[in-house]
């Protein structure tokens, strides 16, 4: 596992032991960074479910200006800050450890909107539609953001949840990338 592209080309980073944690794919992130960049001009993005950091690490060497980091397992916490050193981006990055539904709760009280949002949930959890339609509610995401779902291949998502248009939608073997934007007016 490594960064695939940006100023951090080829750093290699730690993976989360154990089988809780299901890192995402070299090719698929590549995949992924494709499909939405592949590199940007500044802008904020939330990792939900980090787990090592490597889709957060990747937008960050790619030009976003900061990513928060969230985890609610305390091995992936301490993999997280590793790799964020390892990158040199401890001026870009704020780690949390919490569960999805109480980190968004947080995130709106503080009143931050994300330009990119990764979701990489456990896949016997999924919980994508239910977490899109509270971020939609809470206005967390600005508009022409970027919702990028990575699921089981199995999983089919709908077209639109609340403003969010699905815009891609690609199979990678038994993964599967289902990437939103944010439209004004449903």
């Amino acid at each position: 596992m490594r960064v695939v592209s940006g100023v951090c080309k080829g750093r290699p980073l730690k993976a989360v032991s154990g089988s809780s944690t299901r890192p995402t794919t070299d090719k698929v992130k590549e995949a992924i960074f494709n499909m939405i960049g592949p590199y940007f001009e500044g802008g904020l993005g939330l990792d939900l479910f980090a787990g090592s950091g490597g889709l957060g690490l990747e937008a960050l060497s790619r030009g976003l200006d900061k990513v928060i980091f969230i985890d609610r397992e305390s091995k992936a916490i301490q993999v997280i800050h590793e790799n964020i050193k390892a990158c040199q981006f401890e001026e870009k990055a704020e780690v949390y450890r919490n569960d999805a539904d109480r980190a968004l709760k947080a995130l709106i009280k503080r009143e931050i909107s994300f330009n990119y949002i990764f979701l990489d949930p456990p896949y016997k959890k999924q919980q994508l539609v239910s977490l899109m339609e509270k971020m939609d509610e809470q206005e967390i995401v600005k508009t022409d953001g970027i919702i990028v779902c990575e699921h089981s291949f199995d999983v089919e998502l709908p077209q639109m949840v609340g403003r969010f248009k699905q815009i891609k939608h690609e199979k990678y073997g038994i993964i599967a990338v289902t990437i939103y934007s944010k439209i004004d007016e449903v």
